[in-house]
């Protein structure tokens, strides 16, 4: 009898062995053949838009099988993309890119997302704010042209793109760092009126993505000064960062792939890893280089956490504004 209980004990666990090898066979490992959507809350050509395409063109290499499908979402000033992909099944199948805005806009009351709304992948840019004069200024280093500042407060007009926008902040940290006065002059429709407006004398100097002025840069018509980034920049190593001067200043537009928030760590784990195997590509390094933007490698918590140190900043920044 003992032995009929022990053989009919055996047997109940192979067959549920056997049955949970079976469902274990049936779950499809992630990516499988189907789309992966992601949402670009930026509109084509620009910068978001191209710097996302590159990282999912390059990152498609790393996870076999998978076909990434960017869709563009501009409106609302890209709220629209960047409510859909919080809203999305987190189920990896729906991604998205979001913006340095997705730190700000909460504070302007235009948008009801932030950052813990997602969870990140890894961003590609975080274009840092650079500090730039029209080559024909005698100005040559930070150091003169904080002096220049200081003896003639609110006479100094540095452009920006619209009163609240990033640039714009970063020049209202220069005031407060440096303790001096600029006369902000907005420009809404960006890079090219404030370099129209540099070149042609209107303004002394601009706070802004140096990637907008590289031709200018090369071409011997404008100088940078300064960079507000942790480390020198790949297209710039000669500019010297605030850093390095003495003054720990860091603005940057970046953007940055995330998933909506509860998709599952396995997941995330795998898109991860492949970011971390697609910034070690020279082809994918290259692809940037070639678009006048550097490629930064900030993955997972990192990038949860400019995000949320983001956050934190222009909630206090944007208070002062019109002030």
């Amino acid at each position: 009898m003992k032995n009929k209980i022990t053989i009919l004990i055996l047997v109940m666990l192979f067959l549920s062995g056997v049955v949970l090898f079976a469902a274990g066979q049936t779950e499809k490992p992630y990516p499988t053949a189907a789309d992966v959507r992601v949402i670009i809350p930026k509109g084509a050509g620009g910068g978001t838009d191209t710097s996302a395409r590159g990282l999912l063109q390059y990152l498609g290499k790393q996870i076999p099988g998978v076909n990434f499908v960017p869709t563009n979402k501009p409106d609302g000033g890209g709220v629209t993309g960047m409510v859909e992909t919080a809203n999305a099944k987190p189920d990896g199948y729906t991604l998205g890119m979001v913006t340095v805005e997705l730190a700000m806009f909460p504070h302007q009351g235009k948008s009801p997302v932030t950052f813990e709304n997602f969870e990140s992948i890894a961003a590609p840019i975080a274009a840092p704010a650079a500090l730039i004069l029209p080559a024909s200024s005698p100005i040559n280093t930070l150091e003169e042209f904080v002096a220049y500042v200081k003896a003639k407060p609110n006479t100094v007009s540095v452009g920006n793109s619209g009163m609240g926008a990033i640039w714009h902040i970063a020049a209202m940290k220069f005031e407060e760092a440096f303790g001096v006065f600029l006369k902000h002059i907005p420009y809404p429709n960006g890079t090219a009126d404030i370099v129209a407006a540099l070149l042609g004398g209107h303004i002394d100097a601009t706070i802004a993505d140096p990637s907008g002025i590289k031709g200018q840069y090369e071409a011997g018509n404008v100088k940078i000064l300064a960079m507000m980034a942790e480390e020198r920049s790949n297209l710039y190593p000669n500019v010297p960062t605030f850093k390095e001067l003495g003054y720990d200043m860091a603005i940057r537009a970046w953007a940055v792939l995330v998933a909506p928030k509860g998709t599952p760590e396995p997941i995330l784990t795998i898109l991860r890893e492949a970011a971390r195997k697609t910034y070690d590509d020279p082809e994918y390094i290259n692809y940037f280089v070639r678009q006048g933007i550097d490629p930064v490698k900030i993955i997972g918590t990192d990038a949860d956490k400019m995000m949320k140190d983001d956050h934190a900043m222009y909630e206090v920044m944007l208070k002062k504004v019109g002030k």
